[in-house]
């Protein structure tokens, strides 16, 4: 007898890469001719939106409540309306629009799913790349159909971190940051995508990543993804308005995970 929450889980699994594929096929052809799009800002002068976000978050989202209507939805542009089935998807349409404006290849299309608060599907497709991250709880994770494993001998001292910041953490905070993991024997990258570094983790590309502030959509759907592939992650809090607000961020593969850890003070 097939189990109903499997079924469940896997149907949704099909459409998160069905979507992110789709959108990232959108956000592609922005970028193609991105010197057509009025650049806004929102937080700060840093934290940029355009047009392209808002319409393959549109996108992706109606797509979504045709198949899964009872489904909650957070996405970074237009918010959260929640569900009634206990699955929500959490979508960033272009993670890293720094890097899309400006005509760098490291931007993707972010797609988790949370049940009962766990991140239990995660795709990420980096267009430029033409490569798709894909995980489900307790499926594993896959990279263009490879299965993705973390080599547990790759340690802080042996291999690069990746790391982010943005304007809610002090300079002088990145500095001590970037100060230990250098003082650790460590050293870092940062490519102005959290979601697509963390999908680098699941990859054996980094050794882990660390953002002392991110938000649910820039992060969940890495979650998964480095779970799956052997790694550790510190819970993101989604009770709630929580889920709406930005927190530490951490996902290490085990040989640095005590490392980051006291680094990151978790």
């Amino acid at each position: 007898m097939s189990n109903p929450h499997y079924t469940a889980l896997s149907a949704r699994l099909a459409l998160a890469e069905q979507v992110a594929r789709a959108g990232g096929d959108k956000a592609l052809a922005w970028f193609n001719q991105r010197d057509t799009l009025q650049v806004e800002t929102k937080y700060d002068l840093q934290d940029v939106v355009s047009r392209a976000d808002r319409e393959v978050e549109q996108f992706i989202s109606q797509e979504i409540r045709a198949h899964f209507p009872e489904d909650g939805f957070l996405g970074e542009e237009f918010g959260l309306e929640a569900g009634e089935s206990g699955y929500t998807w959490v979508v960033d349409p272009i993670d890293g629009t720094s890097p899309f404006l400006n005509g760098m290849p490291n931007w993707c299309v972010s797609v988790a799913v949370l049940h009962d608060g766990i991140p239990v599907i995660g795709v990420i497709f980096a267009p430029t790349y033409q490569e798709c991250y894909v995980a489900a709880l307790g499926e594993g994770a896959t990279l263009n159909g490879q299965r993705l494993q973390v080599d547990p001998s790759r340690t802080l001292q042996n291999h690069v971190t990746g790391f982010g910041a943005n304007s809610h953490v002090s300079p002088e905070e990145v500095g001590q940051i970037l100060a230990s993991l250098l003082t650790a024997g460590g050293n870092f990258i940062r490519i102005g995508s959290g979601a697509l570094m963390l999908a680098w983790v699941a990859a054996g590309r980094v050794v882990g990543y660390y953002e002392p502030y991110m938000h649910a959509w820039d992060c969940l759907a890495g979650y998964c993804l480095v779970k799956e592939a052997g790694g550790w992650y510190h819970p993101f809090n989604t009770e709630g308005d929580r889920l709406l607000k930005g927190a530490q961020v951490l996902a290490v593969a085990p040989g640095a995970e005590a490392d980051l850890r006291r680094i990151a003070g978790l």
